[in-house]
C-alpha cells in the first residue's frame, strides 16, 4: 500500500514539473534572448544560455525602449502607467463593489433588488458589445487621451459586487443585533465589522483585479493616443515591426521580462491572503 502511494506521488509530482517545465521554457528563452543581440536572434542562432548584452538591453530598454530598428517609449514611463492604471483599476472596483453590496444586503430601500439585477445584467454583456457606447459616453464628455478616461470606465464590476454581496448574507443576524445594541450606525458597523471581515476577500480580489488591469489592452488601445499615456502592453505590441528584420526582438523581450515583474511580484506577495481568500470557508 506505501509503495503504490508512492507511486501515485512520483507520477504526480512527474506530472507537475512537465508542467512547470512547458509553462517557464518560453519564459526562459525570453530572458535569455534579452542577454543577446538582434542579429543574433533574428538569423535563429540564439543559443539556450545567457549572452553577454543584458544589461545594456535592460538599461536600453528602460531609458529609450528604441533599438536599432525600431523606435519606442522608454519602458519605465510605461510600466509606471500600467502600475498606476491597474492600482486605480484594483481599488476603484473594491471600493465600488463592496459599498454597492453593504448597501444591497444591509438597507431597506425601493427598487433594491432591482439595481442589483441590473448589475448582474452587465455580466452577460461581453466587453465588445459595451466598448462602442462607453467610448462614446467618455468622447462626449472630453476624458478621450487622458489617465481618468483610461481608467474610470474600467473600474465598474459586477463580478466583485456579486462576490461581496454573497460574502455579506453569510454574516449572521445576531451579529448585525449585537452591533445595533452596542450603538455601531451604518458607517461604524461598515468600518469596525464589515471591512475587518472581508480582508481576505478583498486581498483575493486585488489579486485579480490587478492582473485584469495590467493586462489591458484593447480600452487603453481605443481610448489614448498620446505616448505619455501609453501602458506596458501597447507598448510591446508597438515595438513589433511587420518582419523579423525589423524588430529589435532583445528590447522586446527585455521589455517583456520586466511587464511581468510586476504581476508576479504581487501574487508572491499577496499568494497567502489570495489562497485563503479563495478557499477559507470560516466566515
Amino acid at each position: 500500500m506505501g509503495a503504490e502511494a508512492a507511486r501515485r506521488n512520483w507520477v504526480a509530482h512527474a506530472v507537475l514539473l512537465l508542467g512547470v517545465a512547458i509553462f517557464a521554457f518560453p519564459i526562459y528563452v525570453a530572458l535569455v534572448g534579452s542577454t543577446w543581440d538582434a542579429a543574433t536572434i533574428g538569423r535563429g542562432s540564439m543559443p539556450l544560455v545567457p549572452g553577454p548584452l543584458g544589461v545594456e538591453n535592460y538599461v536600453q530598454a528602460w531609458t529609450s525602449g528604441s533599438g536599432e530598428r525600431v523606435v519606442g517609449a522608454p519602458v519605465g514611463g510605461m510600466l509606471w502607467n500600467s502600475m498606476l492604471m491597474a492600482l486605480v483599476i484594483a481599488f476603484g472596483k473594491i471600493g465600488i463593489s463592496i459599498i454597492s453590496a453593504y448597501a444591497v444586503v444591509f438597507f431597506n430601500f425601493p427598487g433594491r433588488m432591482f439595481f442589483f439585477w441590473m448589475i448582474f445584467v452587465t455580466l452577460m454583456l461581453p466587453v465588445e458589445v459595451r466598448i462602442i457606447p462607453t467610448y462614446q459616453v467618455v468622447v462626449d464628455m472630453g476624458l478621450f487621451d487622458s489617465f481618468w478616461g483610461l481608467t474610470v470606465p474600467l473600474i465598474a464590476s459586477a463580478t466583485a459586487t456579486l462576490l461581496f454581496r454573497q460574502f455579506f448574507l453569510t454574516i449572521p443576524d445576531e451579529l448585525v443585533e449585537a452591533a445595533k445594541i452596542d450603538g455601531a450606525g451604518p458607517i461604524r458597523f461598515f468600518f469596525d465589522v464589515i471591512l475587518p471581515l472581508s480582508r481576505t476577500n478583498i486581498a483575493a480580489l486585488f489579486v485579480i483585479l490587478f492582473i485584469y488591469g495590467w493586462n489591458q489592452y484593447l480600452w487603453p488601445l481605443l481610448i489614448t493616443k498620446s505616448k505619455e499615456l501609453e501602458t506596458i502592453v501597447i507598448g510591446i505590441t508597438k515595438m513589433i515591426g511587420t518582419g523579423d528584420s525589423q524588430t529589435d526582438w532583445n528590447i522586446i523581450m527585455a521589455t517583456t521580462i520586466m511587464a511581468m515583474l510586476p504581476p508576479v511580484l504581487v501574487v508572491l506577495f499577496m499568494q497567502r491572503w489570495f489562497v485563503k481568500g479563495l478557499v477559507d470557508s470560516e466566515k
